[in-house]
């Protein structure tokens, strides 16, 4: 968070460089000239060129020298035209690409055993968004757990105190502006977490959303109480994947155990939006050098769980058109050389079949029927909840790897 403030007044010296009416004081409140959309717009491209792109070739180079999986390319097409992210990024118009790309470069840090780099691009992650949180305790279980794996106490001591140095030093570098005051820290920390928002906003595939059509939570729960209904649901869900990953560490492990804690905060954790699924979206590829099938499932599933934000932004077009090339890029590119890892067991197949023409089925009624004036959010509100059946049952699914 805080380093969007770091990104957003580097964008608005180069703004004013530009033209001075962007950066206006009181007169660019609700700018929305061509010219100036045009800009906005290539902040976000200036972003992919600079850290995203690069983080991604990182990543699916070290998946490679790591695992010796000889799929980087079949990795990087991956990443590189994910519909969700273009949409969401260049759409929706957020700047995901940036802790995206700073979280893709920690685990291929990690993963090539450059443990401090992994610590500093980590924590430029947690401060751009605090939706990393997502992420925190794997990182956080892996690299104690290479601290306690140290064959004397000097050496264990030494390793825990290069770590926890670089990250307390990043973080009081970049929070440094705010920490001369107590009431301006409290102001970031608010906007940090909005605990008066409520659980949730507008129709999300988590767990929470679901079960508020049977129990209304916002009228029999307050929110504090709700936060830490939240909190503790969350950290059950987290804890025995991230103790497991302490105790029988492994790259493999680590991976698996960020899609599982990730998912489990999409499930359950406090103001989670649509969005917050692209958090699932590095592990998950990464995956895909073991498991093709499931995780393309996912990607797919991924962007249908977002189709009712992507409506609002009149972003249906795009959002077909993407995935028709999602699609036909991904096999183009893979089928050359892996037809034989794609070939489907026969259940698995079926399973994921059925779930296509259901999800695909249900964008296209939601697109084409109108919802009964009585529930106008009525396909929204299933969508959500398919994708959230969808999401728990890739949490087990998880599971069931990770302790097996």
């Amino acid at each position: 968070m805080l380093k969007i403030a770091y990104h957003s007044y580097l964008t608005g010296r180069v703004a004013k460089l530009l033209n001075y009416s962007y950066v206006e004081l009181h007169t660019s409140r609700g700018i929305e000239t061509k010219e100036h959309k045009s800009f906005m717009r290539l902040t976000v491209l200036a972003a992919d060129i600079l850290i995203y792109m690069p983080a991604i070739i990182a990543i699916s180079v070290c998946m490679d020298l790591t695992f010796e999986k000889n799929l980087k390319h079949h990795l990087l097409v991956l990443l590189a035209i994910y519909p969700g992210q273009i949409l969401i990024d260049n759409g929706h118009f957020q700047y995901n690409n940036i802790s995206l790309g700073f979280l893709a470069l920690a685990v291929a840090a990690l993963l090539c055993n450059r443990n401090n780099i992994a610590a500093l691009t980590f924590t430029l992650a947690l401060n751009y968004k605090q939706m990393e949180l997502y992420h925190a305790l794997p990182f956080f279980a892996y690299l104690l757990s290479v601290c306690f794996s140290q064959n004397s106490l000097r050496l264990f001591v030494t390793k825990l105190l290069m770590i926890a140095t670089t990250v307390l030093a990043t973080f009081f570098i970049l929070w440094y502006p705010w920490l001369s005051s107590i009431d301006a820290t409290a102001q970031v920390l608010y906007r940090l977490f909005p605990l008066g928002r409520g659980v949730f906003e507008d129709k999300v595939a988590n767990f929470w959303c679901s079960i508020n059509v049977i129990y209304k939570l916002k009228k029999h729960i307050v929110n504090h109480e709700m936060a830490l209904i939240c909190i503790g649901t969350t950290l059950l869900a987290v804890l025995p994947t991230n103790v497991q990953l302490f105790c029988r560490r492994s790259k493999y492990t680590f991976i698996l155990t960020l899609f599982n804690t990730a998912a489990a905060f999409f499930l359950f954790s406090f103001q989670v939006h649509e969005k917050s699924i692209l958090l699932i979206l590095l592990p998950s590829i990464c995956l895909f050098a073991w498991w093709p099938n499931e995780m393309l499932w996912f990607l797919k599933m991924s962007v249908f769980s977002m189709t009712p934000l992507l409506k609002k932004d009149n972003l249906v077009v795009p959002t077909l058109a993407l995935m028709i090339i999602f699609q036909l890029i991904f096999m183009c590119s893979y089928f050359e050389t892996n037809q034989n890892i794609m070939i489907r067991k026969n259940w698995i197949g079926l399973i994921i079949k059925i779930s296509e023409i259901l999800m695909i089925s249900i964008l296209f009624a939601s697109l084409i029927i109108e919802p009964p004036a009585r529930y106008p959010d009525i396909w929204p509100l299933i969508i959500s909840i398919i994708s959230c059946a969808h999401i728990f049952m890739f949490l087990v699914w998880g599971y069931v790897q990770q302790f097996t």
